[in-house]
Formats: C-alpha cells, sequence, structure tokens
C-alpha cells in the first residue's frame, strides 16, 4: 500500500515524482496485477483500444497488452515513460489534466497505484471525454500485508529515521483493503462530481505472491518513504529488514488484495 500524503496528494507530487530516480528498480521490483482483474477488466470493456492514466514504467499496461490490448500511456515523469517506451508502451509525457488527447478516443481508461496523483474530478471529466460509448474507467490499487516480523522491523526502523513523517508508518506493514476506502472515496465523489458518469462500484481480487530476501530489499527502495531518507539511513533500514527475513527462513509469503473501482459513461 502506498505512503499517501493526507488531505489531497494530487497537490503534493513531489513523492509521486520521486519514482523515476530509478525507473528500471521500479519496474523490476514493483508487484504485478492479478491475471483475474485484468481479464475482468478486458471482458468489460466495449473494444480493446486502452488509455493508462499515470503508466509509470508500463507495469500494467504491458499485462493488458498481453492480454490483447492496444494501449497508450501517460506519464507526468519522463523518465517513467521513456523506459515504458523502452519495453514497447507508446507514452506520452503530460499530466493526465492537461493532456491533450488530439481527438483520439479509447474502449478503456484504466489507472494502477496513480489516481490518487490525479485531481479527481478534473480527471474524471477528461476520463470521460476521452471513452467511446460503452467504455469504462477502471481505477485500481494493490494493498498488502508483510508478515508480522518483518512488518515489525520495517516501522520500528522507519519511525527512528523519520519521527516526522508527514503520513501513517503503520501503513508500511500493510493493511486490510479497507484501509483504502478514503482513497476509493475521494475518486467516487471525483467521478460523481464530474458528471457524465453511472454510480461508481467496487471490488477487489485476493492473491500473494512469493519473496526473497534479496526481492523484497530490491522493492522497498521503490516507495515514496524511502526517497525521504538519507543512504545511510536507507542501508540501516534494509539491514534490519533483512534480518528479520532471514529469521523466516530468508523468504515470505506476501498476501495481496487488489481494489478495484469502476463506472460507465451514463446511459452506457
Amino acid at each position: 500500500m502506498p505512503t499517501i500524503p493526507a488531505g489531497e496528494p494530487h497537490r503534493q507530487r513531489q513523492m509521486a515524482e520521486s519514482f523515476g530516480t530509478d525507473a528500471a528498480r521500479y519496474d523490476r521490483a514493483r508487484p504485478r496485477y492479478p491475471a483475474e482483474m485484468i481479464d475482468r477488466i478486458v471482458a468489460q470493456s466495449p473494444g480493446r483500444a486502452l488509455l493508462d492514466v499515470g503508466c509509470g514504467t508500463g507495469i500494467a499496461a504491458r499485462q493488458f497488452q498481453a492480454a490483447g490490448c492496444t494501449v497508450l500511456g501517460v506519464e507526468p515523469d519522463a523518465r517513467m515513460a521513456e523506459f515504458a517506451r523502452s519495453r514497447g508502451l507508446d507514452a506520452e509525457v503530460s499530466a493526465f489534466e492537461a493532456w491533450d488527447p488530439a481527438g483520439r478516443t479509447f474502449d478503456t481508461v484504466v489507472s494502477g497505484q496513480a489516481w490518487h496523483w490525479i485531481d479527481p474530478v478534473a480527471g474524471a471529466a477528461k476520463a470521460a471525454s476521452v471513452l467511446r460509448p460503452g467504455g469504462r474507467l477502471a481505477l485500481f490499487w494493490n494493498a498488502f500485508r508483510l508478515p508480522p516480523p518483518v512488518a515489525d522491523a520495517l516501522i520500528t526502523a522507519c519511525r527512528a529515521a523519520l519521527p516526522d513523517a508527514p503520513f501513517d508508518l503503520n501503513a508500511l506493514g500493510g493493511q486490510p483493503v479497507g484501509a483504502y476506502s478514503p482513497v476509493l472515496a475521494k475518486a467516487s465523489e471525483g467521478i460523481t462530481a464530474a458528471g457524465g458518469f453511472s454510480t461508481p462500484t467496487e471490488w477487489t481480487c485476493t492473491w500473494s505472491r512469493d519473496y526473497t530476501r534479496t526481492e523484497y530489499l530490491d522493492q522497498f527502495p521503490t516507495s515514496g518513504v524511502a526517497a525521504r531518507l538519507a543512504p545511510e539511513a536507507l542501508a540501516s533500514i534494509l539491514e534490519r529488514v533483512g534480518t528479520a527475513i532471514d529469521g523466516l527462513g530468508g523468504s515470505f509469503t506476501m498476501e495481496y488484495t487488489t481494489a478495484v473501482l469502476t463506472s460507465s459513461p451514463c446511459g452506457d
């Protein structure tokens, strides 16, 4: 689960724009999305033309491409967009609210782990303007839960390094998908306020992934909180967390729940 700043995160994009510092690591280490979710979104789409908002390095986009879709990505970080292009995704650099679709329309607009960085009303209005009849807006986020020994080590070490963090460091250990309720509610309110959409609906997918010590220690530096750490503080945290993983035999299973919010243009 991302460490989302309180208030209006779309006005505090410094954290989001830190992810491109090491785009290759981000792409390598960040979790994917469950096949069940990909298949369901594709099945509900009237066609295979997708727009991926905040596409990052193209993690979700490549999954949709593998499911037979053509995908255009929009990404505000030029470093992330360049990496996405190197992996075969057509990606344009722009904040979504300011992006010019140049008359193009799409069957589905998706956004993975990114919609909270977008103005919820302006973003929904832009999505509505590019959706074809019968189209769909699908927003999704991964919630996770670390094993208690790993979570405890991570949270304790981060509290020592960031005593004045502007977000709840307990989220680093993972939270139930219900913790996303404020994020989903804000997105839903934006969709309703923008007008032109049916009442948003929510659904979830549960899944898991096994991590080795090396794999998880590769992932943590891609988090927003890691961007706030001095190199020596990050190294200390990774050492402490690595020791906790060693205590579990050098690997563990991460439990994930993916929360999805969808809506269609009114009348569809």
